[in-house]
């Protein structure tokens, strides 16, 4: 009988060093030295990685099949109906190799029982499908029942339009479906444009509101994309939601026929979302705005945002903002609060945040580089994430963390830091997983289900652009913040993912560590971004 330890006991260093990458090699070797001889890399392979996943990841499996004898390979070719007398050995390896193993295939369960394992449970479709089937309700909480009435009564006063700022966490995107919802259930025929600038927000919207209206709506509505590859034409729009990608329609404006294309679409719309509506006065998405939203007086106009200014300082740019919106402006007032985030926290809504900072001394770089991104450039968060030692640091004070948190999540600078620093993590006895735009559908869904359970031991997901936006583990009370960025929103969105209070399922207190390097950017705290532009609005 075949096991999967066996095999693995003639994998040569190569070999290991394949199955768990160069970075993460060298990582292990920094952090302990018996990482020097392959046997206990061996050892290590079997016990973190998993012998299931190692059949389960393609990559992976691959590299076990060329372990295997030519014997062992002619066996498990007969097991898989894939031997052929007339087949050369490299051709029958060939073959195993590139053989797509489905999950539940009988295929699957011929490759696991030739090494002794049975293949990990595929997960009901029941669960899956329970998450989406509609109960009647889409609740929302007194402040957002408040803050909602607030909204629909300025987008029936001339000018008909306002901005929703609400802080991370407090529930802006289900404030706004009950809001949508409302308009169009009191509006038929109309269509209602939802403009966001990434593709992800794009499509969390439009998902969030196939789920809100399977509560809340009163007949069949069509949801329209257009963005990235997706395609539309304004007469094929009768009525509904039109989720739109700020850079899709910019881009069809600048063509020959752009300006009959969107004013066709102004003539159909009655209601305009600006999600992240601190981006609004760019250039080209006020054109696009302006267009939508003018020439017609019944016409409403609605911004959300957590961060309603374009800056820290210039103030110019904000007043800017502050007046396409007219100075109106819906925020969550409560009596005996000077901030409503204050309010949040002590009624349960939003956990109390500790914010705590850790400070590198590794690469030094000049703010003023940075002055003409938007964002940090990918090639300077490659090379954060290739330093070992910033990665080392990261990871004791993950380890610190673990001892008064259950559920932590991280964000990585790139791909190869999530993944090494989430293995050296399990070396450590830690669970830990990785996350990133590659990773395993099958695995993927475990993970971010193992996350969410009620267990008692401690996890830590490590993730690289996946999680900042849509994912909901109330459990989380920890986040490590080890992604530079010069967004408040970006950043504002990934501590969110750790800060759900207990009213909203989440916990009394949570710890955000935030990794500053040398001239680069960081922010302190949602309270204060909350009210960094108050002094360029109305109040409402």
């Amino acid at each position: 009988m075949l096991y999967v330890e066996k095999v693995l006991s003639r994998a040569d260093e190569i070999t290991i060093q394949q199955i768990i990458g160069s970075q993460t090699l060298k990582m292990l070797r920094l952090v302990d030295d018996m990482y020097q001889y392959n046997s206990k890399l061996k050892e290590l392979v079997r016990e973190v990685e998993g012998k299931e996943y190692l059949l389960l990841d393609p990559n992976l499996r691959r590299v076990i099949i060329d372990l295997l004898k030519q014997d062992e390979i002619k066996h498990l070719a007969l097991a898989l109906d894939l031997y052929d007398s007339d087949s050369s050995i490299p051709s029958i390896y060939h073959k195993i190799k590139s053989k797509r193993f489905s999950r539940g295939s009988d295929d699957e369960r011929e490759i696991f029982s030739f090494f002794n394992l049975t293949p990990p449970p595929i997960q009901q479709q029941e669960e899956s499908t329970a998450l989406t089937i509609s109960n009647g309700q889409y609740p929302l909480f007194k402040h957002q029942r408040d803050a909602s009435k607030k909204v629909k009564k300025l987008l029936n006063e001339s000018p008909k339009k306002t901005l929703l700022h609400m802080p991370t966490g407090s529930g802006k995107t289900r404030t706004t479906m009950n809001i949508i919802a409302d308009h169009l259930r009191e509006n038929e025929p109309t269509v209602v444009v939802w403009l966001a600038a990434s593709e992800e927000l794009c499509e969390q919207a439009a998902e969030e509101f196939e789920k809100a209206w399977g509560y809340l709506g009163n007949r069949p509505i069509n949801i329209h994309r257009y963005w990235g590859n997706k395609d539309l034409e304004p007469s094929d729009i009768t009525e509904g939601l039109v989720v739109v990608g700020f850079p899709k329609i910019t881009s069809k404006v600048k063509r020959s026929n752009g300006h009959k294309f969107i004013a066709n679409f102004a003539n159909k719309t009655s209601l305009i979302i600006v999600d992240e509506a601190h981006q609004a006065i760019a250039t080209t998405y006020r054109y696009v705005l302006d267009t939508l939203f003018e020439h017609d007086d019944n016409k409403m106009l609605l911004g959300l945002s957590a961060t309603p200014g374009r800056t820290y300082d210039d103030v110019e740019e904000d007043k800017r903002l502050a007046d396409f919106f007219s100075k109106k402006k819906v925020i969550l007032e409560v009596d005996g609060y000077e901030n409503p985030v204050e309010y949040l926290v002590d009624e349960g809504y939003i956990a109390k945040v500790n914010f705590k900072e850790l400070v590198y001394h590794g690469d030094s770089f000049q703010s003023d580089d940075f002055e003409r991104f938007s964002e940090i450039p990918k090639d300077v968060l490659d090379r954060l994430g290739e330093d070992e030692q910033r990665n080392i640091k990261v990871i004791h004070e993950t380890k610190k963390l673990a001892k008064n948190h259950k559920r932590i999540i991280l964000f990585a600078p790139s791909v190869n830091s999530s993944e090494s620093i989430s293995f050296v993590l399990r070396t450590m006895g830690i669970t830990s997983y990785s996350l990133t735009g590659s990773t395993n559908p099958t695995k993927r869904k475990h993970v971010i289900e193992d996350f969410k359970d009620d267990g008692e031991d401690v996890k830590v997901l490590c993730n690289y652009g996946v999680l900042t936006t849509g994912f909901d583990a109330p459990q989380t009370s920890a986040a490590i913040i080890a992604r530079p960025t010069i967004s408040l929103v970006l950043y504002s969105q990934m501590i969110g993912r750790a800060i759900r209070g207990e009213k909203a399922g989440g916990n009394k207190e949570a710890e955000i560590l935030t990794v500053i390097d040398q001239g680069l950017p960081g922010f302190g705290s949602v309270a204060e971004a909350f009210v960094n532009w108050e002094d360029v609005w109305n109040e409402y």
